[in-house]
């Protein structure tokens, strides 16, 4: 059963290079596209149910035991976002079907989006440092591709600055592994963990753990987001709704998984620079989501309000804060997603990007206005939306481990996200409609589809609740008690035993 933890990286990877043979049969891509992304959703729900009964999983590749060969660990944490990331990509491939044009679709899209999907879905599950660092990189590779897709000005100058500070952030990765492996000998992200723990408080291990952060901040838009708002507002509508959904949860997984398990010795230091970087993000997100008036620029400092709530949580480090960091991750990837793709099909349907600019979309599009007052409501954490259970759960950790601050901020910010939604929808869904209805542009069902079921996505997720809440206690165990982790990995007490030795 163990082996087909591999399958959420490898189909996709094999799936990706098919395409590229059948670049003229774009009907044929389409299918294919979808049936691979249902497969491993369907392999990540059997994993889950898997990891309830026999605890975290692990396959080693080449029979090498841990720490020498590659692993890769199933626990609950990492495979309920390898299941939700799935989800939301099939449902903006989805659109993008509808949506993008054959055009873009034999430019290897479906491959470019497929890679991408894999170094997502293989940056959760990796056990093995080196190996996150490589599956950041087929995620990064295929993203560049993706920014840049159609070769408009706009894309090109943007893809530039998004692959420099990349380049940058992955040189930085790569100083950052050669003084880990230098200081305790092992990439393996369990005995890295065991050897941190015997070395205690070395300056050189907080430094290095310090350098992690700067490099995952990064890669999530925590503080330093200068790349992040221009990146997500050029691409085509369903490329923009990946990223949203997917990139920066990959740099926030990284930040959790790295801050629970492998740099735990130090948390006095590393804590609260989380915790200050967190709150620095909510308050420039706030400010830039309350100062926009193009309503990609809005959508893209809601991203950044969503990434340093998360690692607000992360910062609190208590149980009820973690089990709040993986609920809120999951919303976040449906909500994000949604979000985007409605911006996209505002701006489609009317020509403008400035909220002044539209008025009285919901009388031509009533359905797709009430969509848009659900993922409001949901970002903003209205119950019994999915956002609300998780700015509980990570409010509830802030009040046991006294972050006053941080709860402030976070709960604050979510009255900013409101705001800033709120006057989107009164200012472009209500009024006088700008449309006249011989300029009225169709609006097919089967392009409000994908925005239908994320609302539905959302919706189940804040529903459903009691359902997952089983999965997310486990998830948030795990992270709260690494031994959990490093036992499942290295054998157990007999393997740690021996590395004490």
């Amino acid at each position: 059963m163990s082996n087909i933890i591999v399958l959420p990286l490898i189909v996709p990877v094999i799936t990706a290079i098919l395409l590229v043979f059948m670049r003229e049969n774009v009907l044929l891509q389409r299918i294919i596209t979808l049936l691979t992304l249902v497969f491993v959703t369907i392999i990540s729900i059997v994993l889950l149910m898997e990891i309830q009964v026999q605890g975290v999983m692990r396959i080693d590749f080449s029979g090498w035991l841990p720490p020498f060969g590659i692993s890769f660990v199933a626990d609950s944490f990492a495979v309920l976002l390898v299941l939700v990331a799935n989800i939301v990509a099939a449902i903006c491939l989805l659109y993008a079907i509808f949506t993008i044009g054959e055009r873009y679709e034999k430019m290897y899209f479906y491959s470019f989006a497929l890679l991408m999907i894999a170094g997502v879905n293989g940056s959760f599950l990796t056990g093995d440092i080196f190996n996150l660092f490589v599956c950041f990189e087929v995620m990064l590779l295929a993203s560049y591709a993706l920014i840049a897709l159609g070769g408009e000005k706009v894309q090109l100058r943007e893809a530039l600055k998004y692959v420099l500070i990349n380049i940058v952030a992955s040189w930085i990765f790569l100083v950052a592994l050669a003084f880990l492996y230098g200081t305790v000998g092992t990439l393996n992200m369990a005995h890295i963990s065991v050897r941190v723990m015997e070395t205690g408080n070395d300056p050189l291990i907080t430094t290095v753990a310090l350098i992690f952060l700067i490099v995952f901040s990064l890669k999530a838009g925590l503080l330093l987001f200068f790349w992040l708002p221009g990146s997500y507002s050029v691409p085509p509508t369903a490329i923009a709704a990946l990223f949203a959904a997917l990139l920066t949860k990959v740099g926030i997984y990284a930040l959790v998984r790295t801050f629970t398990l492998l740099f735990t010795n130090n948390t006095e230091v590393t804590h609260t620079v989380l915790g200050v970087m967190a709150g620095l993000t909510i308050i420039a997100g706030c400010m830039g989501a309350l100062a926009g008036r193009d309503v990609r620029t809005i959508a893209s400092y809601n991203v950044l309000i969503g990434v340093g709530f998360i690692v607000a949580g992360l910062a609190i480090g208590t149980e009820s804060a973690l089990q709040g960091v993986t609920y809120y991750l999951m919303h976040d990837m449906v909500a994000k997603a949604m979000l985007f793709l409605a911006v996209g099909m505002m701006i489609y349907l009317t020509g403008e990007t400035v909220i002044d600019k539209m008025s009285g979309l919901i009388r031509n599009y009533p359905v797709f206005g009430w969509m848009f007052f659900i993922v409001m409501c949901s970002l903003a954490g209205i119950p019994p939306l999915s956002g609300f259970l998780g700015k509980v759960l990570i409010g509830q950790g802030a009040i046991e481990g006294g972050n006053f601050v941080l709860l402030g901020l976070g709960f604050l910010s979510s009255l900013v996200v409101l705001y800033s939604l709120l006057r989107i929808f009164l200012s472009s869904f209500f009024g006088e409609t700008i449309i006249s209805l011989e300029d009225e542009k169709p609006l097919p069902r089967r392009v409000e589809l994908p925005v239908i079921l994320l609302a539905l996505c959302t919706i189940a997720l804040g529903i459903g609740a009691e359902w997952i809440s089983p999965y997310i206690t486990d998830a948030a165990e795990t992270l709260h008690t690494p031994s959990i982790y490093i036992d499942a990995v290295l054998d157990g007490a007999k393997w740690q035993g021996e590395v004490n030795e």
